[in-house]
């Protein structure tokens, strides 16, 4: 039914558990998966005229934040090979999320976005989460919103 997933990641509990759910369900669809995980642009200290010396430059930034995104991918890429799935990956910069989500769906040609109802900046059970809902607007890709189970 599906071919190809789009699953993002923040690192978190709630999105690395739901991640999990989103592998099993690309491999009961025998379908392709792309992670994403989306890191905050850098940021140049608006509040000083000089950068502290213990403020990253860009370059450090990006470095740390691809490492970074990579390592909260790594637990995806495990699970989809060793149910024998295609996955590729990649960690992007952007300060909306959601956007980038919706846009990375569009460009990897996927079918389905699977993803949890909160993240790291989530509210508990009470609410969607602000990244979900703002891909749930913007996303002409269908969407499979996943809420763990208490």
């Amino acid at each position: 039914m599906f071919n190809k997933v789009l699953i993002p990641t923040d690192g978190s509990e709630i999105s690395t558990a739901a991640a999990m759910e989103g592998i099993a369900f690309a491999a009961d669809n025998n379908a392709a998966v792309v992670g994403i995980y989306v890191a905050p642009e850098y940021q140049y200290p608006v509040y000083v005229e000089v950068i502290p010396p213990t403020y990253p430059v860009a370059e450090e930034y990006a470095t740390l934040m691809k490492k970074m995104g990579n390592d909260y991918l790594q637990p995806l890429e495990e699970a989809a090979k060793k149910t024998g799935l295609t996955y590729v990956s990649e960690v992007v910069f952007a300060n909306s999320p959601g956007q980038a989500i919706a846009k990375a769906a569009e460009q990897h040609v996927c079918d389905l976005i699977f993803m949890g109802s909160h993240g790291r900046s989530g509210l508990g059970q009470l609410l969607l989460g602000s990244v979900t809902t703002k891909v749930l607007s913007l996303c002409h890709t269908p969407v499979m919103v996943y809420r763990k189970k208490n």
